[in-house]
Protein backbone atom coordinates (compact mmCIF):
# COMPACT_ATOMS: atom_id res chain seq x y z
CA UNK A 1 0.00 0.00 0.00
CA UNK A 2 1.33 3.02 -0.84
CA UNK A 3 2.24 6.17 1.54
CA UNK A 4 -0.02 8.29 0.34
CA UNK A 5 -2.68 5.80 0.27
CA UNK A 6 -2.02 5.03 3.95
CA UNK A 7 -2.27 9.34 4.55
CA UNK A 8 -5.19 9.64 3.26
CA UNK A 9 -6.72 7.08 5.42
CA UNK A 10 -5.01 8.51 8.69
CA UNK A 11 -7.40 11.20 7.66
CA UNK A 12 -10.52 9.61 8.40
CA UNK A 13 -9.78 8.45 12.04
CA UNK A 14 -12.31 9.02 14.33
CA UNK A 15 -10.59 9.41 17.86
CA UNK A 16 -13.99 9.83 19.72
CA UNK A 17 -13.30 5.84 19.33
CA UNK A 18 -9.85 5.66 20.64
CA UNK A 19 -11.71 8.42 23.48
CA UNK A 20 -13.83 5.59 24.29
CA UNK A 21 -11.56 2.39 24.09
CA UNK A 22 -8.98 4.39 26.21
CA UNK A 23 -11.77 5.88 28.90
CA UNK A 24 -11.70 2.80 31.26
CA UNK A 25 -7.80 2.90 31.31
CA UNK A 26 -7.13 6.77 32.45
CA UNK A 27 -4.42 6.68 34.86
CA UNK A 28 -3.17 3.01 34.19
CA UNK A 29 0.02 3.11 32.08
CA UNK A 30 0.56 -0.73 33.00
CA UNK A 31 -2.85 -1.30 30.26
CA UNK A 32 -1.35 -0.06 27.22
CA UNK A 33 -0.79 -3.30 25.66
CA UNK A 34 -4.86 -4.14 26.50
CA UNK A 35 -5.84 -0.71 25.29
CA UNK A 36 -3.59 -0.93 21.52
CA UNK A 37 -5.46 -4.09 21.03
CA UNK A 38 -8.72 -2.97 21.79
CA UNK A 39 -7.38 -0.17 19.06
CA UNK A 40 -6.12 -2.44 16.57
CA UNK A 41 -9.15 -4.17 16.81
CA UNK A 42 -11.21 -0.98 16.00
CA UNK A 43 -9.30 0.04 12.87
CA UNK A 44 -7.47 -2.97 11.78
CA UNK A 45 -4.48 -1.16 12.78
CA UNK A 46 -2.63 1.49 14.72
CA UNK A 47 -3.22 4.66 12.80
CA UNK A 48 -0.89 7.63 13.68
CA UNK A 49 -3.34 9.94 14.87
CA UNK A 50 -4.94 7.05 17.08
CA UNK A 51 -1.20 6.33 18.58
CA UNK A 52 -0.42 10.14 19.14
CA UNK A 53 -3.59 10.65 20.47
CA UNK A 54 -3.66 7.73 23.23
CA UNK A 55 -0.06 8.97 23.99
CA UNK A 56 -1.37 12.23 25.04
CA UNK A 57 -4.38 10.86 26.72
CA UNK A 58 -2.51 8.26 28.64
CA UNK A 59 0.52 10.60 29.09
CA UNK A 60 2.84 8.09 27.68
CA UNK A 61 5.68 8.69 25.05
CA UNK A 62 4.71 7.96 21.83
CA UNK A 63 7.98 6.89 21.67
CA UNK A 64 7.18 4.55 23.80
CA UNK A 65 4.08 3.18 21.99
CA UNK A 66 5.76 2.34 19.17
CA UNK A 67 8.55 0.34 20.86
CA UNK A 68 5.77 -1.32 21.89
CA UNK A 69 4.23 -2.08 18.77
CA UNK A 70 7.52 -2.56 16.81
CA UNK A 71 8.33 -5.33 19.88
CA UNK A 72 4.76 -7.21 19.39
CA UNK A 73 4.40 -8.84 16.26
CA UNK A 74 1.14 -8.44 16.29
CA UNK A 75 0.28 -4.95 15.81
CA UNK A 76 0.67 -3.42 12.62
CA UNK A 77 1.22 0.02 11.49
CA UNK A 78 -0.16 -0.05 8.66
CA UNK A 79 -4.03 -1.29 7.43
CA UNK A 80 -4.25 -4.41 6.33
CA UNK A 81 -6.54 -5.95 3.63
CA UNK A 82 -9.57 -7.50 4.16
CA UNK A 83 -8.06 -11.01 3.09
CA UNK A 84 -4.77 -12.38 4.54
CA UNK A 85 -2.57 -14.74 2.53
CA UNK A 86 -0.14 -16.80 3.78
CA UNK A 87 2.35 -18.73 1.60
CA UNK A 88 3.83 -21.61 3.98
CA UNK A 89 8.02 -21.46 3.82
CA UNK A 90 7.94 -24.81 5.42
CA UNK A 91 10.54 -27.21 3.95
CA UNK A 92 7.46 -29.53 2.59
CA UNK A 93 6.43 -26.60 0.76
CA UNK A 94 9.41 -25.04 -0.20
CA UNK A 95 10.62 -28.35 -1.74
CA UNK A 96 6.86 -28.74 -3.29
CA UNK A 97 7.04 -25.51 -5.16
CA UNK A 98 5.96 -22.73 -2.81
CA UNK A 99 8.90 -20.32 -4.08
CA UNK A 100 6.96 -20.38 -7.59
CA UNK A 101 3.23 -19.70 -5.79
CA UNK A 102 4.59 -16.71 -4.09
CA UNK A 103 5.91 -15.38 -6.85
CA UNK A 104 2.65 -15.93 -9.05
CA UNK A 105 0.40 -14.20 -6.03
CA UNK A 106 2.95 -11.28 -6.17
CA UNK A 107 2.69 -11.46 -9.77
CA UNK A 108 -0.89 -11.04 -9.57
CA UNK A 109 -1.74 -8.78 -6.98
CA UNK A 110 1.61 -6.32 -7.63
CA UNK A 111 2.29 -6.87 -4.09
CA UNK A 112 5.31 -8.33 -2.29
CA UNK A 113 5.40 -10.12 0.80
CA UNK A 114 4.08 -8.14 3.74
CA UNK A 115 2.35 -5.65 1.55
CA UNK A 116 -1.48 -4.91 1.56
CA UNK A 117 -2.81 -4.13 -2.22
CA UNK A 118 -4.07 -0.61 -2.92
CA UNK A 119 -7.66 -1.40 -2.42
CA UNK A 120 -7.26 -3.11 0.66
CA UNK A 121 -8.28 -6.66 -0.57
CA UNK A 122 -5.23 -8.60 -0.15
CA UNK A 123 -1.97 -8.58 2.38
CA UNK A 124 0.58 -10.89 1.71
CA UNK A 125 2.64 -12.59 4.51
CA UNK A 126 5.71 -15.55 4.55
CA UNK A 127 4.97 -17.79 7.09
CA UNK A 128 7.08 -20.49 8.88
CA UNK A 129 4.95 -23.33 8.38
CA UNK A 130 0.89 -23.71 8.37
CA UNK A 131 1.01 -26.84 9.41
CA UNK A 132 -0.72 -29.18 6.34
CA UNK A 133 2.71 -30.44 5.26
CA UNK A 134 0.76 -33.38 3.56
CA UNK A 135 -0.42 -31.09 1.42
CA UNK A 136 2.30 -29.11 0.14
CA UNK A 137 2.37 -26.51 -1.14
CA UNK A 138 0.35 -24.31 0.90
CA UNK A 139 -1.47 -21.15 1.67
CA UNK A 140 -4.14 -19.80 3.83
CA UNK A 141 -6.22 -16.92 3.06
CA UNK A 142 -8.10 -15.84 6.21
CA UNK A 143 -8.94 -19.39 8.05
CA UNK A 144 -9.19 -21.52 4.83
CA UNK A 145 -6.41 -23.72 3.55
CA UNK A 146 -5.48 -24.32 -0.13
CA UNK A 147 -3.09 -27.16 -0.86
CA UNK A 148 -1.68 -29.11 -3.66
CA UNK A 149 -0.86 -25.96 -5.21
CA UNK A 150 0.38 -24.77 -8.57
CA UNK A 151 0.78 -21.48 -10.06
CA UNK A 152 -2.08 -21.98 -12.56
CA UNK A 153 -4.51 -22.40 -9.57
CA UNK A 154 -3.69 -19.33 -7.89
CA UNK A 155 -5.60 -16.74 -9.63
CA UNK A 156 -8.84 -18.99 -9.45
CA UNK A 157 -8.22 -19.42 -5.91
CA UNK A 158 -7.70 -15.43 -5.37
CA UNK A 159 -10.82 -15.37 -7.45
CA UNK A 160 -12.64 -16.68 -4.70
CA UNK A 161 -12.15 -13.43 -2.41
CA UNK A 162 -14.46 -10.52 -2.31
Amino acid sequence: MSNEAVAELNQDIDLDQVDSIIEPYLGKKEMVIPILQKVQDHFGYLPRPAMEHVARRMRIPLSRLYGVTTFYAQFKLKPRGRNIIRVCKGTACHIQGSPKISERIEQILDVESGETTDDLRFTLEEVACIGCCALAPVIMINDDPHGRLTPDKVKDILDIYE
